[in-house]
């Protein structure tokens, strides 16, 4: 299935977790003077409008990236909030970066980014956005995350950011991180998971967890962002978390834990 379009939901709540985390982990994977390799499997469009109609029918937005800012969340050196104001200042107010320009923002010219996305629209949007700045292939994000991991240079993020469009998906994704990780022993790997009220994601967690116990989860809830909305937090599976990503992770789950 291929229905998937982000632009409804850019900036939501999840996307606050997720990105603050990735940022957070670049940026300090960055500060060794070593090249290092950034994997996504399902990139998307990189770069999304909050302005525009898709953004603010859900309204997911206003009650996402604008009430962290509202309240405070990030510093201004905090490595997410670099990244939201070089991105608005390029593109203008209501933009919101994508994991791929979240990464391209942290990210030096001795940096490797290897892009996948396989919709058609979301693809051309990615294609012409990142060029020069990304490898970037029309293909399935599982498939080719198979064909190049361990990557070279070898330290390195991987993240899987999927839509789960399908039940599958949960299965998929654990089954895609434990082979990678038999593979690449070295890499961060980075699983974003919704929290949806019935639970679908809890077999895929068992299933991490005990293949990769040493794994960290960090999980969030959130109200829904309207009537009916099932999703009501968002997690990460990271295996080979950098030093301080416990903290870091804390002081969200503490900022969160402000909404209820």
């Amino acid at each position: 299935m291929l229905s998937y379009q982000h632009i409804y939901h850019a900036g939501n709540l999840a996307d606050v977790q997720k990105h603050a985390l990735l940022a957070w982990v670049l940026a300090y994977l960055t500060k060794k003077d070593k090249p290092l390799t950034y994997v996504e499997t399902h990139a998307g469009r990189g770069l999304y409008d909050l302005g525009s109609f898709e953004a603010l029918k859900t309204g997911e937005a206003a009650a996402g990236i604008a009430v962290a800012e509202e309240r405070g969340w990030f510093a201004p050196d905090h490595p997410f909030a670099k990244v939201l104001k070089g991105v608005r200042d390029e593109h203008g107010r209501d933009a919101y970066p994508g994991s791929p320009l979240v990464a391209a923002g942290v990210l030096r010219a001795m940096d490797n980014l290897q892009l996948a996305e396989l919709h058609p629209k979301e693809f051309a949007a990615l294609d012409e956005l990142m060029a020069g700045r990304a490898v970037r292939v029309k293909r399935d994000g599982v498939e080719y995350a198979k064909s190049i991991l361990p990557p070279e240079p070898r330290r390195g993020v991987l993240l899987v950011d999927p839509p789960y469009e399908i039940k599958d998906d949960y299965k998929t994704m654990a089954d895609l991180l434990v082979q990678v990780h038999k593979k690449w022993n070295v890499g961060v790997l980075m699983l974003w998971y919704p929290i949806l009220k019935d639970g679908p994601h809890k077999p895929m967690l068992r299933t991490l967890e005990q293949a990769i116990p040493d794994g960290i989860r960090h999980e969030v809830k959130f109200p829904p962002a309207r009537d009916g909305h099932r999703m009501i937090g968002s997690g990460m599976f990271v295996v080979n978390a950098p030093f301080g990503f416990t903290e870091e992770s804390a002081r969200l789950s503490k900022l969160f834990g402000t909404l209820a």
